[in-house]
């Protein structure tokens, strides 16, 4: 019954064909049939429910009469389960087998659902998955009542790799900047690549997290003032700033927005997985400091809903594709201070390191000589290139490597942590 009521519900979703996600089902293989509930986080529409569709088709692979329980928040065949005895009710009603493979899409939207889960854990009958779109639920929530009894898995949105996949593309210059301006999200494969139609797509997702996720999680009655928030961080893609200086220069643009007021706000859309934020760190002492921060998009097609991309945009834009693309390799991030110096990306992994530039091009000397200048001034051994557009390749006479965009796209491999 309940295998019959999931395939019904991908034929409604019209997928014309179904793309695996192999990196990220290869880390949650290993914990399928344990004790431990594995959560899966990241954006509204990035692919966690599709992702627990290919964990559902590996578990009917090897237990073919496996009691599979599917609860998905966004349909309104669910909406009569609002808090976590409504949750447990359904639960116990609709289990079969004394082994239940439960699945609950969009956790987050049942009130004290944690509660259920510690319930269900405690049952030792379940093996248990669930998505959420806020980062609260694991700070919070799951990390009070089942600290070291979960595992979280953060879902982005497609990889270069994965969007030429999807959309049956080769790489190309015409196909990336198809992918930086639509962006990276699954659903644009059912769509045609008109800046229109993608645009209100979008923008409707857009509103949904703003409203749903952010307003009424935190019950914002200044909505307005966090929309004025969020297309200043549109304009000012990979900008290093601080609380201070976004209300002066909101407030030179008349919104009266306090410090303490963005500070929150910002908060939220970072544990709305909207934005991602980047802190400085000094090169030398290695410590992350507390002055100023820069944010980037999740999705930059969501970026360019809210602010329409302009090609003055492509230095902003192309830094937000290499942080999209480091943290979907597995890389901690921070950004390089020493002095008035400044290095993009500080990209930190399993005890290596890379310094990392990016820009447009690299054939004014003057641009040359100010990307190269900045990593030579670092005086340790680990791996230092820039990133650019241009088709030029190479390593410097002082050990700098230069790499276009979509080579490094293609060949830094993706390990997610």
């Amino acid at each position: 019954m309940h295998i019959v009521l999931l395939m019904r519900k991908i034929e409604m979703a019209k997928i014309p064909n179904y793309f695996r996600r192999e990196n990220y089902t290869e880390r949650i293989r290993p914990f399928i049939d344990t004790q431990i509930i594995k959560v899966i986080v990241g954006q509204r529409r990035v692919g966690k429910s599709y992702l627990l569709y290919q964990i559902m088709d590996e578990i009917r692979a090897t237990h073919s009469n496996a009691d599979i329980l599917y609860i998905n928040k966004e349909l309104y065949e669910f909406d009569s389960i609002k808090n976590y005895e409504d949750l447990i009710l359904y639960v116990h009603k609709q289990k079969r087998n004394q082994k239940c493979y439960l699945f609950i899409d969009e956790i987050q939207d049942i009130d004290a659902f944690e509660k259920a889960l510690r319930s269900f854990f405690a049952e030792g009958d379940y093996d248990i998955y669930c998505s959420g779109s806020n980062a609260d639920m694991l700070s919070g929530e799951l990390a009070t009542y089942l600290s070291g009894r979960y595992v979280e898995f953060k879902i982005y949105g497609l990889s270069y790799t994965e969007f030429l996949q999807f959309h049956a593309l080769a790489d190309s210059d015409e196909t990336f900047v198809k992918y930086y301006k639509f962006g990276g999200l699954p659903y644009l494969v059912n769509l045609p690549f008109d800046e229109a139609i993608v645009a209100n797509y979008l923008r409707d997702i857009y509103n949904t997290i703003i409203l749903k996720d952010i307003v009424g999680r935190y019950k914002i009655r200044q909505v307005r003032l966090l929309n004025d928030l969020t297309v200043y961080l549109a304009d000012t893609v990979g900008k290093l700033f601080s609380a201070n200086s976004i209300s002066g220069y909101l407030k030179s643009q008349r919104v009266d927005m306090l410090p303490k007021t963005i500070l929150e706000y910002l908060n939220y859309l970072n544990n709305a997985f909207l934005i991602k934020r980047i802190q400085p760190a000094d090169i030398q002492g290695k410590q992350l400091l507390r002055i100023g921060e820069k944010y980037y998009f999740e999705d930059l097609g969501i970026r360019h809903s809210i602010r329409p991309f302009r090609p003055n945009d492509i230095g902003q834009v192309l830094e937000n594709v290499v942080c999209h693309h480091l943290l979907l390799c597995g890389y901690s991030l921070s950004v390089g201070r020493f002095g008035d110096k400044e290095i993009d990306f500080i990209a930190e992994k399993a005890g290596e390191r890379i310094y990392i530039q990016v820009a447009p091009t690299l054939r004014e000397p003057k641009t040359r000589d100010r990307e190269f200048d900045n990593l030579l001034n670092i005086k340790d051994n680990y791996p230092k290139m820039v990133i650019t557009l241009d088709a030029e390749e190479g390593v410097s006479s002082q050990g700098i490597n230069q790499i276009p965009i979509r080579k490094f796209l293609l060949e830094q491999k993706i390990n997610i942590k």
